[in-house]
């Protein structure tokens, strides 16, 4: 294992931290920096995978009080029950697009331009929705309704599209149905735990070919890296939502996807799936 990989894995670890659970898609920011740093092979794919466990286990640690209250009251306690129901319903729709569409999105969409064009998009939808009154009609997740949990996770599904952020769509699918900034940042979090392990353990059972042992210091560094950083940006957002909006997010994305689009058309970066 050379210094340079392990350099790799530490700053792709970082970007699948500080991304995932922001509303600027981690799989998109992973391709784009996999792909300048030429990591976007079948090894390279598996190691987005590996990392993505750390910022999920992240998550699960931040909020390791609430879980561990949830588990101990699935016996005996209607909230908790109807909290683990609300995340079953709202994963169904990811699942099921996800095993029908995957292969032909991975196929036709997994590539810079695509993902920058999904960049842009999105930001002008998170402005639309922003600019938009925001009626709120549950200030907190265990308020919501199965019917409710299940209109954001057909919003998660549209983060099949890479770019787009699972968080993203999410969020802003949350405030257009009713959910306070923080229940529905709180929510995308909780939603984040059962689709990112599902598609964690989905995806390894199928690279399971390209698993060596001579790459586990590569996958710890990243899954610390993406660990601490997801950690840190969880708490993060938290209090930025708390006296602002999600608009800085917008404008980033635009600018962002503006960047990769226009340095792909100069040739100033050689994006060379594009």
């Amino acid at each position: 294992m050379d210094f340079t990989q392990l350099l790799h894995a530490l700053l792709l670890g970082i970007v699948e931290g500080l991304t995932e659970f922001l509303p600027i898609s981690s799989t998109g920011h992973l391709i784009l920096a996999g792909d300048l740093l030429d990591f976007n092979d079948e090894r390279g794919k598996l190691f987005h995978i590996v990392v993505q466990t750390g910022a999920i286990l992240a998550v699960c640690w931040e909020y390791r009080v609430k879980l561990g209250a949830v588990a101990a009251g699935l016996g005996s306690d209607p909230a908790a029950r109807r909290f683990v129901a609300n995340l079953a319903v709202a994963f169904m729709p990811l699942a099921i697009l996800g095993l029908i569409f995957g292969k032909t999105i991975k196929a036709h969409l997994f590539q810079p331009v695509p993902v920058a064009l999904a960049f842009i998009l999105g930001g002008v939808f998170i402005l639309w929705a922003e600019r938009r009154r925001h009626v709120v009609r549950f200030e907190s997740v265990d308020e919501l309704r199965w019917q409710d949990a299940l209109k954001l996770g057909f919003a998660q599904a549209f983060a099949l599209i890479p770019g787009t952020s699972r968080s993203g769509a999410t969020i802003i699918g949350g405030l257009f149905f009713g959910l306070s900034r923080k229940a529905a940042a709180e929510f995308s979090f909780f939603l984040a735990i059962p689709t990112l392990f599902a598609a964690t353990a989905y995806q390894l059972w199928k690279e399971r070919a390209l698993l060596n042992a001579d790459d586990l210091g590569m996958w710890a560094v990243g899954f610390v890296s993406a660990f601490v950083s997801a950690f840190l940006c969880v708490r993060w957002l938290l209090r930025y939502i708390s006296t602002h909006d999600f608009t800085i997010f917008a404008w980033y994305r635009i600018a962002f996807g503006l960047v990769v689009l226009g340095t792909a058309y100069t040739g100033a970066v050689d994006w060379t799936q594009s």
